[in-house]
Parts: C-alpha cells; structure tokens; sequence
C-alpha cells in the first residue's frame, strides 16, 4: 500500500474511531457517571476488575492509556513506512517509561516497573532490564548509561524533556516539503504553551528568580536569545508582575488570563491560563485533522485529541475516587470555562 493509499485509509478509520471517542463536545459525558463503576462501564465492555475504589481508579486510567496506545499504534501499522513525526508523537512514552526505569533502578527494585508499551515502535531495548547499559545502547539514550542518585534525578528528567521536544521539532523535516508547514505550525504551538504555563508555574508557585526559570526553558537555539522560537512570548513574560494586570496588558495572550476586576486585587493564575490553552488547542487538533486530510496531520492531532481525552478521562476518575465537585475538575481538565477563583 503506498503512503497516499494509507493515508486515505487512515483518515477514514481515524475519523471512526474519533465518532466513539469521548472528545470534542463529548467530552461532558465523562462527568456525568457518579462512581467509578459507571466510569468504568461507559468506557470499557471489559468486565470490571473487582478491586477497592483507589485500585479500580488506577485500573481506569491504566486502561484508558493502554486502548488509547493501541489505536494509536494499529493507525501507525497501516503505513508501509510511518512518518518520523508520527513515531516521535509516540515515542514520547519510552522517555517517561526510561525515567521510570532509571527511578527503579536507583531504589534497588528487583522487578522492572510497568511501562507503557509502545512496541513494536520502541527505541528502547526494555528486554535488558535490569542493565542500564544496554537498555539504553544503540538508541538516543545512549548517555544515559550510568544508574542516578537521587540529586541527579531531576537534571536527568529535564534532559530527556528536551532531548524529546528538539527530536520530535526534528521529525518534521522529514516529511513531504508541502506538509512540513502546518505540522510545523502546529506542534510549535504546543510547544510554546507549555513553556509559558511552565514559566508561569515556577514563578507564581516556587517564586522563582527570572535566571533559573530560563534554566527551566525548552529553547530551539542553544543560543537561549529573547527571539528563540519556543521561548520568545515564555521569556516575554519574566519580567511582568504577577499581581499587576495592567503589567499584562497587550501581551499577544491577553485573553487568556484570570478576569480582575477595576480597582481590585488580581494574582495570575496559571491553571486558568492553562485551562484556555487546552481548550484552544484541542478546537485547533480537531479543526487541523479534517482540514488536511491525508497528511501527517491526521496522526498528529488524532494523538493529541486522543492524549487530551485520556487525562480527561483521568480527571474524571480522580474526581470521582476524591469526592471532588464535578464542575470543577472539568474547569481544571479545559472541558468547561473556568470560574474566577
């Protein structure tokens, strides 16, 4: 089958599975069950596991992620040759499943941790366990070949963070020259998002200085310069008071932030800001997909709507194992818009 002719395939298919999927408008139905029993019968025809409520949580979400890999991977196996953007998208797991390894590892556990399984795409050699060396060997993580302490844990993390997001920018090139540009735009989107909700989290949560949360930045250019693709509107907002709206005003997302009221007291809140970002971009994935049929694009807003609907799922069953009021978390999970707090 030629790439075209997957490509309609796939289309087809990915739209089908989308129709059954809990997104878009959707999405609510999530919310409206009241245990986790329900949870687990609207979304499985699986006989339910009889565990405790903490247990079958767990178990709902460990599904989710599982049926939303395995639809992920039988649209990938319709190529004859998958697009490097595609496999990266999915390649994503094997950097969380090598931070799990490696935390395993450092506590001396003798039985390898649950990983996600991503095979038969995966770069990481997972029938190695327990030796480091050759899990990592021959693949990107070939660096990664010495167990870490504890310290060097989160320096580790954020490396293999970049290391994903500079790969994944890097897939884009391989794909025909006439798709490279909406792909490109999009992904870049993401990527800048999550910087900004990333600066805003260290400096409103952890107070932290401006130097150290450029530390915290993913930059496109190693040379970190105000103007970086990724980090340019995160940097721009480094300098703002986080209790003065007006600091904010006329920056390109304005329309994102917490309202505030004249005269009154105002903090940036960045689970709003973030609520307005999910929102936005899961309208965009699904918009992209159905506007570039057969392209890459299909693959890559079909995961990201498909990702976007698994942590919903997730909400919804910590909501539910916490007693947590449901308007709420959906506000957290970018279902509903949110409330001033």
């Amino acid at each position: 089958m030629s790439r075209s002719d997957a490509a309609a395939y796939v289309n087809a298919k990915a739209n089908g599975m989308l129709q059954k999927s809990f997104v878009g408008p959707k999405a609510i139905k999530l919310f409206s069950v009241h245990s986790l029993p329900e949870l687990w019968a609207l979304l499985f025809t699986q006989e339910m596991p009889s565990v405790p409520g903490q247990v079958l949580a767990e178990e709902i979400e460990r599904k989710a992620l599982q049926e939303f890999i395995l639809q992920y991977k039988k649209l990938l196996a319709m190529y004859p040759k998958p697009d490097a953007v595609s496999l990266s998208l999915l390649q994503y797991y094997d950097y969380e499943n090598l931070k799990s390894i490696a935390t395993a590892l450092s506590k001396n556990e003798k039985n390898m941790p649950q990983v996600i399984d991503v095979s038969p795409y995966n770069i990481i050699n997972y029938k190695e366990w327990p030796d480091l060396v050759k899990i990592t060997e021959n693949t990107p993580f070939y660096w990664y070949d010495r167990i870490p302490s504890a310290q060097d844990m989160q320096a580790l993390d954020k490396r293999l963070d970049f290391q994903y997001v500079k790969n994944l920018w890097k897939s884009i090139d391989e794909l025909p020259r006439s798709e490279r540009p909406f792909v490109r735009d999009f992904i870049l989107e993401d990527i800048i998002f999550k910087n900004i909700i990333w600066a805003m989290r260290l400096k409103v949560y952890y107070d932290m200085k401006k130097d150290d949360i450029i530390a915290q930045l993913i930059f496109a250019d190693d040379h970190k310069n105000e103007k970086d693709l990724f980090a340019a509107l995160a940097l721009s907002i480094l300098d703002k008071d986080i209790n003065a709206y007006s600091d904010w005003s006329g920056w390109k997302y304005e329309d994102a932030l917490n309202p505030h009221e004249e005269g009154g007291e105002w903090t940036l809140d960045p689970c709003w800001v973030e609520q307005y970002f999910r929102r936005i971009f899961n309208r965009k994935a699904l918009k992209k997909m159905h506007q570039y049929p057969l392209t890459a694009m299909v693959m890559v807003c079909w995961f990201k709507i498909k990702q976007n609907e698994y942590e919903t799922v997730c909400a919804a069953s910590e909501a539910l194992r916490m007693g947590v009021d449901e308007t709420q978390v959906m506000e957290l999970a970018g279902i509903a818009p949110a409330k001033q707090r």
